[in-house]
C-alpha cells in the first residue's frame, strides 16, 4: 500500500484562494499583511504561498519553523510572534528580520546580542488593551520604553508597536481599542520625530474591521493565520455569514478504520478516571454499530470536536492513539481498512502538524 495514514491532505487551490482574497481585501484599505503559518506546524509548502500571494512578512512563533524556511529557499523577511526568551536571543538576529517584544530587559539583551553579531533588528513593541496576555499595560511606559529603544539601543530599530486580541482574554478588536493603538502609534511618533513603519493591529480576529471597513485609519499591518487557513473562525464562530470569499474545507484528516463491530455504549464494570485524569459520563444507547480509527489524541488534541465527513458517523471518543466512532447511521457499509475522513478546527491542525508521523499530502494545482 502506497497510501500512509493518518494523514493531512491539505488543497493548495483553496488557500491559494484565501491568501489572496484576504490581502487583497487588506490592501484596498491600506493594511499589509503577515502570513502567519504556526497553527499550519510552520509547514513550508503553505509558507511559500502566502508568500507568493503577497504576504509582506512570514510570521510564527517558534523559531525552527523559521530555520525551517531559510533552509527550504523561501525568501522573507520573517518575524518572531513569540516574545523571545532570553535563551533564543543569540539565534533570533540570524533567524527573524522581525520581534515582537514587551520587555525591557529582554529589548536590552537583544541589543547586545545584535551589537555581538554586527546586525541590527526590528522590533515591534506591544500593547496589552485588555486581552491579558503579552504587551504594556501602562501606555506611559510603553511610550518610554519606545524612546529607549529608539534613542538608546543603536543595534536595534523600531518598525512599530502592535496590539494582540481574542486569543487569551477573548476580547473583540472593535474602532475603539483599534484607535487606542494608533493614539499610542501617535504619541511614540511625536516623541521620536519620525513616522513608525508598522502600526500592527492584532491577528485573525481583527480581520472582520477590514471585511466591514470599520478598521481606524493609521492601523496599517495585521498578523493573519487562522481564518486563511481554515476559513471557520470567523465565518462559523463569530457568526459573520456574507464572508463566502473565504473557501473551506482546505484541509481535512483521512484515517482508517482498524475495529468494526457491535458493542454496549456504556463501559461494563466499575469506572474509574480514564488515561487523561477526567471522569468521563456515558448515556446508555444500547447495543450500537461502532469503529475504531488508527488515530488518537496525540495526533489531533480533542477529538471529539472533530466534524465528520462520513453521513451518519458521530465521534463518541478516543484515547491517545485511537478515536471511537459510532457507525450505527452510517449509509455506507463500512469495512475494516476503510478510509474515513474530517473536517479540523484551528486546534485539530495545530496538533496535526506539529507531528513529524503525520503524513502530508497537496493537492489542487
Amino acid at each position: 500500500m502506497d497510501r500512509k495514514y493518518p494523514r493531512l491532505v491539505i488543497r493548495r487551490d483553496k488557500l491559494r484562494n484565501n491568501f489572496t482574497q484576504i490581502i487583497t481585501r487588506c490592501a484596498a484599505s491600506g493594511v499589509s499583511v503577515a502570513g502567519v503559518v504556526k497553527g499550519a506546524g510552520g509547514l513550508p509548502e503553505i509558507a511559500r504561498l502566502y508568500k507568493e500571494c503577497g504576504a509582506e512578512q512570514l510570521a510564527t512563533s517558534r523559531l525552527e519553523q523559521i530555520e525551517r524556511w531559510r533552509g527550504a529557499g523561501i525568501e522573507g523577511p520573517f518575524m518572531l510572534l513569540r516574545v523571545p526568551g532570553m535563551s533564543e536571543l543569540a539565534e533570533l538576529p540570524r533567524l527573524a528580520d522581525y520581534s515582537l517584544h514587551s520587555d525591557l530587559a529582554t529589548l536590552d539583551a537583544l541589543n547586545s546580542a545584535c551589537a555581538e553579531q554586527g546586525v541590527t533588528h526590528r522590533v515591534i513593541v506591544m500593547a496589552d488593551l485588555g486581552d491579558l496576555r503579552e504587551g504594556f499595560w501602562d501606555k506611559t511606559e510603553m511610550v518610554e520604553v519606545c524612546c529607549h529603544v529608539e534613542q538608546g539601543l543603536d543595534h536595534l530599530h523600531l518598525a512599530g508597536v502592535g496590539v494582540n486580541l481574542g486569543c487569551y482574554g477573548a476580547v473583540k478588536p472593535t474602532p475603539e481599542n483599534m484607535g487606542q493603538l494608533v493614539d499610542i502609534a501617535r504619541a511614540v511618533e511625536a516623541r521620536i520625530g519620525r513616522r513608525l513603519e508598522i502600526v500592527s493591529g492584532g491577528a485573525t480576529s481583527s480581520f472582520p474591521l477590514v471585511h466591514s471597513g470599520a478598521m481606524p485609519e493609521g492601523i496599517n499591518h495585521l498578523r493573519i493565520g487562522e481564518t486563511a487557513l481554515l476559513a471557520k473562525d470567523l465565518q462559523v464562530d463569530w457568526g459573520i455569514s456574507d464572508m463566502d470569499y473565504l473557501l473551506r474545507g482546505t484541509m481535512r484528516l483521512e484515517a482508517e478504520i482498524i475495529e468494526l463491530r457491535k458493542k454496549p455504549t456504556h463501559p461494563v464494570g466499575e469506572t474509574v478516571i480514564d488515561a487523561f485524569g477526567n471522569r468521563p459520563t456515558f448515556v446508555d444507547r444500547g447495543m450500537r454499530l461502532r469503529a475504531l480509527a488508527a488515530f488518537g489524541r496525540a495526533d489531533v488534541g480533542q477529538v471529539e470536536t472533530l466534524l465528520c465527513r462520513e453521513p451518519g458517523m458521530t465521534v463518541i471518543g478516543g484515547s491517545s492513539d485511537h478515536c471511537i466512532l459510532d457507525v450505527e447511521d452510517c449509509p455506507r457499509a463500512l469495512r475494516v481498512g476503510d478510509v474515513v475522513s474530517f473536517d479540523l478546527s484551528y486546534s485539530h491542525m495545530l496538533y496535526a502538524t506539529g507531528r513529524t508521523d503525520m503524513a502530508v499530502v497537496f493537492t489542487g494545482a
